[in-house]
């Protein structure tokens, strides 16, 4: 068999397809998706528009031509972070309530550790992260937070009370995420995601305690619950805590002088 000439061994060589050109979407999406991987790696103050430039492939002078800015890329991939967190706070109606509050923290914790110190600069702050931008970012993902949570309780009138019950627990919920975070997340996300479903459930019923109105509602939660949910092992827990000698008869005593003083 004749061997094949180079000229028709070129011939035959399939020739590299030219780089297509990014239309001016959709290299504004890349900027973006690009600056927010990096944001999510390393505190925004160590970020250049230079180290943006590089990971998307293009020049800085492109960059500027988009963004006028870091603080204005580092903004709108802020808006995106959010507007995913407050996603995940999403959840069918259904089942009991601990369970769902689980599968939201599971989610939420899930995008904490990968967007560690950007999650970090975005609730304390810094010589980048603060501005009135990205103050009204974190202000929309605890606004969502919130009204998904009353969606949960599905109480047609919340009392003020309870609905700072709620926002307590979602700054509760940042403040435990970014003390994971510095720990290293040496805890497993189940177990830290498992206390704070508990931490509610506790807050829920002194907020109760405060409005008996809210009552009824907390006993159907209740009800709905099953053995192995959050709320079942706390409630457990409580009820081997009046186990520790005196402490029943104790409370028992103050809860008799309180009714005493009432009357």
């Amino acid at each position: 068999m004749a061997s094949r000439t180079p000229a028709a061994a070129a011939a035959q060589t399939p020739k590299p397809q030219p780089r297509r050109r990014l239309s001016v979407d959709e290299r504004r999406e890349q900027l973006i998706a690009v600056a927010l991987e990096l944001f999510s790696i390393r505190p925004p103050e160590e970020v250049s528009i230079d180290d943006i430039a590089a990971a998307a492939g293009a020049s800085r002078p492109l960059v500027y031509h988009y963004f006028p800015g870091k603080q204005a890329i580092y903004e709108e991939s802020l808006r995106r972070a959010g507007q995913e967190l407050a996603g995940r706070f999403e959840e069918a109606p259904t089942g009991p309530l601990s369970e769902r509050l689980a599968r939201v923290m599971a989610r939420y914790l899930d995008f904490v550790a990968s967007h560690g110190p950007g999650f970090a600069a975005l609730l304390r702050g810094g010589s980048v992260a603060a501005s009135p931008g990205t103050n009204a970012v974190i202000d929309d993902v605890r606004q969502a937070a919130h009204d998904q949570i009353l969606r949960h309780l599905a109480l047609p009138d919340p009392s003020p009370q309870l609905r700072l019950t709620v926002r307590a627990w979602i700054a509760r919920a940042e403040i435990t995420a970014l003390e994971w975070l510095a720990d290293k997340q040496r805890e497993p996300r189940e177990l830290v995601g498992e206390r704070l479903v508990q931490d509610f459930v506790a807050g829920l019923v002194v907020t109760a305690a405060r409005e008996p109105a809210l009552g009824p509602a907390l006993a159907g939660y209740l009800a709905a619950e099953r053995p192995d949910t959050p709320t079942a092992a706390l409630l457990r827990d409580l009820a081997g805590l009046l186990q520790v000698p005196g402490l029943a008869e104790t409370l028992g005593a103050l809860a008799a002088d309180s009714d005493g003083e009432a009357e």
